[in-house]
């Protein structure tokens, strides 16, 4: 029925197109923070274990292993709240977990990639015909100088040259080849050469890794008797024979007694390979001394194994 003299329709379209109006504000307005926070800082860095370097890659170094990116525990902008308050710790937690295996040394601290020393006094000075002239430092300058910035390392490393089974002496006749095997097939991997000096130099950039005076009654080098007949004696001490051949960081017997394998930072295959520390023979011996002459299958009785890993 018509009402004021219009249809019921109209008065339903009427009423329609009303309530259908767009009432949206042409721009929403930027929200508005209490304060302002603070730009997000880098991302934290932890030791990671990676393979070594696989055919194809690129070589890698102990740098690259030990300083991957990290996840956040925690919020980043919960570390500006002066309220903010520590996680509670259960009573119930014990003692957190060691971040090495019970026969390994936790290395970390500030690492110098380039170390100067300078020798004050070598043993064969004006030794007639002593053919390790310069070879032998007697001391060092007890001021070594640090030429690079240091760098923070954090891993693992064996506290003791590896023995087999049922043994008492290091294991030798070890080609870099078979230590590498060998470190794997325990879950660990060879040390690069950086985190194998670090290990015997510690922060105080040391020589030998008890000092700066050479002392081969601390260590086990600098013998003479080395052959009977044409074939090599065997020299090689128990681990725990020298406590007092010790790192700065409690690592044993880092030189002399053996020859242990690491790997060169930043080397592809072939040239991955090195001995570091010396073994019993009369040589450098000392923590910076390096033999890269040999390939990677090459082994003999003074070639041994240590090994490292990622610290948790």
């Amino acid at each position: 029925m018509p009402v004021s003299g219009r249809p019921l329709a109209g008065c339903l379209l009427v009423v329609l197109s009303v309530g259908c109006e767009d009432v949206r504000p042409a721009s929403r307005p930027a929200p508005v923070f209490p304060v302002e926070l603070p730009p997000a800082p880098p991302p934290l860095r932890e030791c990671r274990f990676e393979p070594v370097t696989k055919p194809g890659e690129p070589a890698r170094s102990g740098s690259d292993m030990c300083f991957s990116a990290g996840d956040e525990p925690e919020p980043w902008w919960m570390r500006y709240r002066a309220d903010a308050e520590p996680p509670p710790v259960s009573a119930d937690a014990g003692p957190p977990p060691s971040p090495c295996p019970s026969e390994m040394i936790l290395v970390e601290g500030e690492y110098c990639p380039d170390v100067r020393q300078r020798c004050l006094r070598y043993l064969d000075d004006g030794v007639p015909g002593a053919f390790l002239s310069h070879h032998r430092c007697a001391e060092f300058d007890p001021v070594p100088q640090c030429l690079s910035a240091r760098a923070h390392r954090r891993f693992c490393i064996d506290r003791d040259e590896y023995v087999a089974p049922g043994a008492d002496k290091p294991l030798v006749d070890q080609s870099w080849t078979m230590a590498k095997d060998l470190c794997e097939s325990q879950g660990k991997r060879l040390c690069f050469e950086s985190e194998w000096q670090f290990a015997c130099e510690g922060e105080q950039l040391l020589p030998y890794p008890y000092g700066f005076k050479r002392d081969a009654k601390r260590c086990n080098h600098d013998l003479t008797d080395l052959e009977y007949r044409g074939k090599l004696r065997d020299k090689r001490v128990r681990p725990g024979d020298r406590p007092d051949c010790t790192s700065p960081f409690g690592v044993r017997n880092m030189v002399g007694n053996v020859d242990e394998w690491t790997e060169r930072d930043g080397m592809q295959k072939p040239w991955r390979s090195s001995l570091r520390g010396g073994w019993w023979l009369a040589g450098r011996n000392n923590c910076g001394a390096a033999t890269t002459g040999h390939d990677e299958f090459y082994f003999g009785p003074q070639t041994g194994v240590r090994c490292c890993s990622n610290a948790l």
